[in-house]
């Protein structure tokens, strides 16, 4: 399919346009950011913005090698996950090239791997295979041992894994990372964007073969990351051991807000992080709309090919038991 018949991909974290139509502040779920983050603190030497970026960023890379003890070489960085996504997609592919991905899952390796051209298919001759883990909008959490299993095939078909790690930090269960293996079939990303809840900032990084990463790092716009982001992401990669606290307080209120949904007529997707995937029985636009008239805005999962579904975030104990009184209100 040629790029340009292609339309952007739908994703949630709109509260701001919602809420500006909406004529009042909006509770927003359907960004499923972390609710306990650690404290970043923001003192930026105006000198910083007199200048450009230093491109190669080798302090910023230099800090992510020794938080993950990799090698410099081995990082590559965007503007955002979805640069990183972009820029593999239009390294590694070329037109009539296939590409295997899982759905229900994130829209963005799709639509970027129709842009350079590929085509969505499975098996022997598959160029590239994404696998989101934990997986959205499920919440689906796969074995290390798996995706090495995973990994072995694809060394054997030739094929690239690209295992995308957004909410790895997060999970239940962050010791399934690959980010500290080394293949030359395996490329990790990451994002801050989850984890420290700062989307605004957009900051994103991965970690392959140096090969591969030379190439990414050549396709990338010049200065993609902005020095505010290249400051902040530096004070997070210090701050990496808090998100401990931020684990154990997630799993706490999602477990209390499953056990708050058990009253409702709806379906719990099994979740390992931050977000629920919710079905009903029918349509969830009448959902919707009744939840954004009480001041809430849930990810309608259309756009994952899941009509009858909606995605929460879990945010803090307040906010949750406000979802659990509208969903209740809206349901009756």
């Amino acid at each position: 399919m040629n790029g340009q018949h292609l339309s952007k991909v739908f994703h949630g974290g709109t509260g701001i346009r919602a809420g500006k139509e909406a004529g009042a502040p909006l509770l927003d779920f359907s960004a499923s950011i972390n609710p306990y983050p650690p404290h970043l603190s923001f003192q930026l030497d105006p000198f910083r913005l007199e200048h450009y970026p230093d491109d190669t960023y080798t302090e910023l890379k230099g800090v992510i090698a020794g938080r993950f003890c990799r090698d410099v070489d081995e990082i590559a960085i965007g503007n955002g996950s979805i640069e990183i996504i972009r820029v593999l997609c239009s390294s590694v592919l070329s037109p009539g090239d296939s590409v295997e991905i899982s759905p229900p899952t994130f829209g963005e390796y799709e639509f970027s791997a129709r842009l350079a051209g590929a085509s969505i298919g499975r098996g022997p001759g598959t160029r590239l295979r994404f696998l989101c883990n934990p997986n959205n909008p499920t919440g689906h959490l796969v074995e290390r041992d798996e995706i090495l299993s995973m990994l072995d095939r694809c060394e054997e078909d030739e094929a690239l894994l690209a295992v995308d790690e957004a909410f790895i930090e997060i999970s239940d269960d962050p010791m399934q990372t690959l980010v500290g293996i080394r293949h030359p079939s395996l490329f990790v990303m990451r994002s801050l964007t989850k984890s420290f809840a700062v989307p605004g900032i957009r900051f994103g990084y991965g970690f392959g073969n140096p090969d591969l990463v030379g190439m990414l790092e050549a396709r990338r716009l010049p200065w993609s990351v902005n020095v505010v982001a290249e400051h902040l992401a530096i004070e997070a990669f210090l701050r990496y051991e808090e998100l401990s606290i931020s684990r154990e307080r997630i799993r706490s209120e999602r477990e209390r807000l499953c056990r708050g949904l058990l009253d409702l007529p709806l379906e719990i997707v099994p979740s390992r992080t931050n977000f629920l995937l919710l079905n009903t029985k029918g349509d969830v636009v009448p959902l919707v709309e009744c939840l954004m008239r009480r001041g809430i805005l849930v990810r309608d999962c259309h756009s994952f090919g899941l009509p009858n579904s909606i995605r929460v975030a879990v945010r803090t104990r307040e906010e949750n038991l406000r979802l659990l009184e509208a969903l209740s209100e809206c349901l009756r």
